[in-house]
């Protein structure tokens, strides 16, 4: 590659609103630890029927567009799998909240939670196309499993916003990645059904079995030796699974850098376990967690990134840090996202959890007079969804 192409600016949203992870426990009747260690969660995002996946994205894409890129992106790739028509794309709502060229070609990617990988690895082909261009790639979902089932406590939401350019500020893409497909039925969500089936523990079981094979080859198509890793993030829809996967190589590489791997992944999930699950995104808010919290990330570091989506698919890739990569970061934003937001009652957040609107033809309105964020849906009109700013 004679051109760097990679990730020039991030952003993140989630909704202001949570739930603790130790009171849902007792309210379900579990030992708190089960969901705090056995799962790795502390938090759980709680999603307003006010905000859905284009929102979403709004509001994590608002932070890193401005008057210097909004003319140069081309091409919105939009990776979800909680889109909000059979037929129109969530990146044409998109362009419109934005204000972005006319121009742009606007798309929506899906393969459950590997979508947004598609996204950056189209992304990047496209730079490396047309140097000049840069690219708006999204992740945006809500998970939801349902109150009283054996997922609520995986359920989450949010979206994750990025720019692939040249010469990126943040960190470049290295050539090549391993990829591996596989028809199989671990987490599904028929087009009759609202809520996911998944068949948990096959699930887990498939998502090691792809990262083992995907990092495995991605080493013998360029000769990659772990000890070369800074760190390996990867799609987290809980922490405690990333975990699982990591422990799985760790007696590939010596007993030091073992540690060191686990504990840039323990800076790498500080912000996906006071969030969630947020399917397509998880990964590259791993990614910016890992970023921003890490003590030890210098420019020309290698990160390992590994990208699943149940059905399923995986793909493992390399990207290097660049010079001051923490000076692009919007660093106070995202602390304030996570740092201001309200818990919620176990009961207030049930009736929050109810209260999504309806997939009927029936005007409605949401509870966006409550809700603060800067793009919201305010709700259902001749079976047009209305989408507002403030």
């Amino acid at each position: 590659m004679n051109v760097k192409v990679g990730i020039d600016r991030i952003g993140f949203y989630t909704p202001k609103w949570y739930v603790d992870m130790a009171k849902l426990a007792r309210a379900r009747n579990e030992d708190p630890n089960k969901y705090l260690i056995g799962i790795g969660q502390r938090k759980q995002a709680v999603i307003p029927n006010s905000q859905d996946a284009v929102t979403m994205a709004a509001n994590a894409a608002d932070q890193i567009i401005d008057d210097d890129n909004r003319q140069k992106i081309d091409l919105i790739l939009f990776g979800t799998e909680s889109g909000i028509d059979n037929s129109k794309s969530a990146a044409i709502y998109l362009q419109h909240l934005l204000k972005l060229p006319n121009t742009v070609q606007s798309v929506e990617l899906k393969q459950a939670c590997y979508a947004m990988t598609a996204g950056v690895q189209l992304a990047k082909d496209h730079v490396l196309a047309h140097a000049d261009s840069q690219v708006l790639v999204i992740g945006a979902d809500i998970a939801r499993y349902g109150l009283h089932t054996p997922g609520e406590p995986t359920q989450g939401g949010g979206a994750m916003a990025v720019i692939i350019s040249a010469n990126p500020a943040i960190l470049s893409i290295e050539e090549g990645s391993a990829h591996y497909v596989a028809d199989i039925m671990d987490f599904w969500r028929p087009l009759y059904e609202t809520q996911a089936l998944v068949d948990g523990k096959y699930s887990s079981q498939q998502y090691i079995d792809f990262f083992q094979r995907t990092f495995t080859q991605y080493q013998k198509q360029t000769n990659l030796k772990i000890s070369e890793l800074q760190a390996i993030v990867f799609h987290l829809p809980y922490t405690k699974m990333g975990l699982k996967a990591l422990r799985a190589i760790l007696s590939k590489t010596s007993e030091i850098h073992a540690n060191q791997l686990l504990r840039e992944f323990e800076y790498s999930r500080m912000f996906n376990r006071e969030v969630g699950n947020l399917y397509t995104g998880s990964l590259y808010l791993s990614l910016l967690s890992l970023l921003i919290n890490s003590e030890s990330l210098n420019a020309g570091q290698k990160i390992g990134l590994f990208s699943y989506g149940s059905g399923a698919e995986g793909e493992f890739y390399v990207t290097t840090v660049q010079p001051n990569f923490k000076d692009a970061l919007n660093i106070p934003i995202i602390t304030k996202i996570l740092s201001q937001r309200e818990e919620l009652e176990i009961p207030v957040y049930e009736k929050m959890f109810a209260s999504q609107m309806p997939l009927t033809n029936t005007d409605f309105e949401t509870d966006y007079q409550a809700d603060d964020a800067k793009f919201y849906l305010s709700g259902q009109k001749n079976q047009q969804r209305q989408y507002r700013s403030r």
